[in-house]
């Protein structure tokens, strides 16, 4: 028999770690997501399951098997649908009344403004080599102040950074500018995760390529890194706890059973920092000259 859907009911097993209050608070919240695949559809599953009521989703791609390892909206039955279709159904199936704004031609400079429009806290999923668009939506998100949080999937592990209104941004963080693509994704690297606990277990090195734009991927990484932003989202929306914001971020990696709380002040100005930039270009380097 069909039972109709109520708000209440469907997420009543959430109060005891929220209360009543606080969960028809998330109801009202509204969370961009820029990137439907590997982190971004689990982050829109999961964040529906906590009951947060309203949605932004931009991704302009389509579902295709190389998808299949990690991405919650791939399945045979989904190829070559765009994916923030198939996400925004998903997350409609946990809650027909949620209130969705779908961006399918991703997010850029002509769209920025309505996609982070009245929104609560930014999410970022887009793809690691989406530069110019990561680069203008958290300077957006600085500019209006918006929390904005990155979870980073890295091998069976997950980073995390926030960037709160008021402290150290995006840019003061990683220190992008205007810097050509391959020096930009190693800041980006470096700065994602200081601590590197994903590093020694890579059992074939050349699988991660920066010139050619890829890299490998687990599922586990995908799901930590949806645990953390919900959890984040719970603390940054409802004002309740530390939130640990840049230059502090985190780093648990479970195939190693570690957890790293790491401090760069300054950023990738940081010392130590810069030492590990110019480790990796000469690394990097070696890698192009042998290619």
């Amino acid at each position: 028999m069909s039972q109709p859907f109520s708000y209440q009911t469907a997420f009543s097993r959430n109060i005891g770690w929220v209360s009543e209050a606080e969960q028809a608070a998330l109801r009202g919240k509204r969370v961009a997501i820029a990137g439907g695949g590997g982190v971004g559809g689990v982050h829109a599953v999961t964040l529906a399951r906590l009951g947060i009521g309203k949605f932004h989703l931009a991704d302009f791609d389509t579902f295709d098997i190389p998808n299949f390892n990690r991405q919650v909206g791939a399945m045979m039955s989904t190829l070559d649908q765009p994916k923030v279709d198939v996400i925004a159904r998903m997350v409609r199936d946990i809650n027909p009344e949620a209130e969705i704004t779908t961006f399918p031609e991703g997010i850029n400079a002509g769209n920025m403004t309505a996609f982070l429009d009245g929104v609560d806290l930014y999410v970022d999923a887009l793809d690691f080599f989406a530069f110019d668009a990561r680069q203008q939506v958290f300077a957006m998100c600085a500019a209006r102040s918006i929390p904005a949080t990155t979870a980073a999937p890295l091998g069976m592990g997950t980073a995390l950074l926030n960037f709160m209104p008021g402290q150290m941004t995006f840019e003061e963080y990683f220190q992008w500018g205007d810097k050509p693509e391959l020096e930009k994704a190693l800041r980006f690297l470096v700065g994602l995760a200081p601590a590197g606990l994903h590093r020694p277990y890579l059992v074939v090195q050349n699988a991660v390529n920066l010139k050619e734009k890829r890299g490998p991927s687990t599922i586990m990484a995908c799901q930590l890194c949806a645990g953390v932003v919900g959890t984040q989202a719970v603390k940054i929306l409802l004002k309740r706890g530390k939130v640990l914001a840049a230059p502090h971020g985190m780093q648990y990696d479970a195939y190693r059973d570690k957890l790293v709380r790491t401090w760069r002040p300054g950023g990738n100005s940081n010392p130590l920092q810069r030492l590990a930039i110019v480790i990796g270009r000469q690394v990097l380097g070696k890698a192009l000259n042998a290619s």
